[in-house]
């Protein structure tokens, strides 16, 4: 496939600003939307911790290396540290530098904030004007979390704006409207796959003028090459993996079409050059390709769909070709990235809230080791008995333990191996629809977006810190 270079194709460089030698540091302040209740228990001495400078977290696996955890999830949620009303949008926040930055949506501006992670303080925001509507009534915010990167914020709006800020002051470095300058649709939900920064370059999964990937100069916006590609933007973020001993950068891509296509690319990140392009999108018009690319073993990745695709295993070859391995149409996965552990797949598979089961199976053959609903008793707001149920839920790893978060606030450790699937604790945060996002874990506090008002009208769209911090 052909890819274009800077010197033809770049439509508007942008104007790059510097940031001064001796501009000071903002103090972190209190702000009318924080709520703060109560310090967390101090980090273990022997507490690993880390940084979770993008969606997927260091690895992009949804593993985090943290330790000395809370080994039981209370009924009523672990403590509450503080929590900031939100705006619109299906963001998670993202750490580095001993900074938290939250991307989301309020009234008519995309807004950046900068916060102390421990106090919710901000140390700065940063917003500029949006216009969009999601044509399907859902959020009308940002889809795709911020990015950190060598001391500097990146963020891609719903309308594809892409800006790009000093972490340590919030100035403005660059920004570009990609929406005007290479003629990018607005796909059924708006542009909501993650950037992702690799060796100086921030990769986007385009989707306009032809362009299905593009690569611009982290440091001053600039393009430095663009894929071209019939396949457009997917809502699934791209990934660099080390396949067949180099980087390469593959993106999970499929927009709106008719008929629909998209697929996974294997791309040289250098150069933009295409190895191959594997199609795996559903037949059906309104479908997306919403699940980022999964390593699971030697040169083999993991891609799933659902609205009745299912999902695959491919390895790429020595000649750089994708090979299909296995598939199952049953395991696709809606927006969720599953989780990989010891070589099994686990996820919660399925398109709708009723059909979601939690499902593993061997990465190696495709076997199905099992499959499984989700369900514990609770007693909902009034006192009326209800079956509860992660549904569509999210999976993270850290500390020997698999925690879920279900997308009605239902946060809990369930025990994962190839034999089945164990509820070992479980306890509901808050009671609100569309908790979709990954949790974020960071010196052993955990966060977690709240999309929608609770259910008992009592709380508004929420970014919630909990403490989970062992004794």
């Amino acid at each position: 496939m052909p890819v274009l270079q800077a010197d033809s194709a770049d439509p508007a460089p942008p104007t790059v600003h510097e940031v001064e030698a001796e501009a000071p540091v903002p103090e972190a302040v209190s702000f009318d939307r924080l709520t703060f209740r109560a310090a967390p228990k101090p980090l273990h001495p022997e507490a690993v911790v880390s940084d979770w400078p993008r969606f997927l977290g260091p690895d992009d696996d949804c593993i985090s290396p943290e330790t000395h955890l809370l080994e039981t999830i209370p009924e009523e949620g672990p403590a509450v540290v503080w929590e900031m009303e939100k705006g619109s949008g299906y963001t998670s926040p993202v750490f580095a530098g001993g900074r938290l930055v939250f991307f989301d949506r309020i009234g008519d501006e995309e807004r950046i904030d900068c916060l102390d992670p421990e106090t919710g303080r901000r140390y700065w925001d940063y917003s500029y004007p949006v216009v969009y509507r999601d044509r399907y009534g859902f959020n009308d915010g940002p889809r795709a979390s911020a990015v950190i990167d060598s001391g500097k914020v990146y963020t891609l709006g719903v309308r594809s704006v892409l800006s790009c800020l000093d972490l340590r002051t919030g100035t403005l470095l660059w920004q570009r409207d990609l929406r005007g300058e290479f003629s990018v649709p607005d796909y059924f939900f708006g542009h909501g796959a993650c950037p992702v920064v690799f060796e100086g370059k921030v990769f986007v999964n385009l989707g306009g003028s032809g362009i299905c990937v593009a690569a611009f100069d982290q440091h001053n916006g600039q393009l430095l090459w663009g894929a071209e590609h019939e396949w457009q933007a997917s809502y699934a973020s791209p990934v660099v993996m080390d396949l067949r001993g180099a980087p390469r950068l593959l993106v999970f891509a499929g927009g709106e079409s008719d008929p629909p296509f998209g697929g996974l690319l294997a791309l040289d990140p250098g150069t933009g050059a295409i190895h191959d392009a594997f199609p795996w999108r559903a037949d059906k018009f309104e479908s997306v390709n919403g699940s980022s690319p999964v390593r699971v073993g030697e040169n083999r990745v993991f891609i799933s769909a659902t609205y009745g695709r299912g999902g695959v295993v491919l390895e790429l070859t020595e000649g750089l070709e994708w090979k299909e391995i296995w598939r199952d149409d049953d395991f696709g996965m809606h927006w969720m990235t599953p989780l990989v552990l010891d070589g099994v797949i686990y996820g919660f598979s399925g398109r709708n809230e009723p059909d979601a089961m939690l499902a593993a199976h061997d990465a190696r053959t495709g076997d199905e080791l099992w499959k499984r609903e989700t369900l514990w008793d609770m007693t909902l707001p009034g006192g009326r008995p209800y079956r509860m149920s992660y549904l569509r839920g999210s999976l993270l790893h850290a500390d020997g333990r698999s925690y879920a978060l279900g997308e009605l606030g239902s946060l809990g450790i369930v025990e994962l191996n190839r034999e089945g699937a164990t509820l070992a604790s479980v306890g509901q945060l808050f009671l609100a629809r569309e908790t979709w996002s990954l949790p974020v874990l960071h010196r052993g506090l955990l966060y977690v977006s709240q999309h929608e008002p609770d259910m008992a009208g009592t709380a508004p769209p929420r970014l919630i810190c909990y403490d989970l911090r062992a004794e």
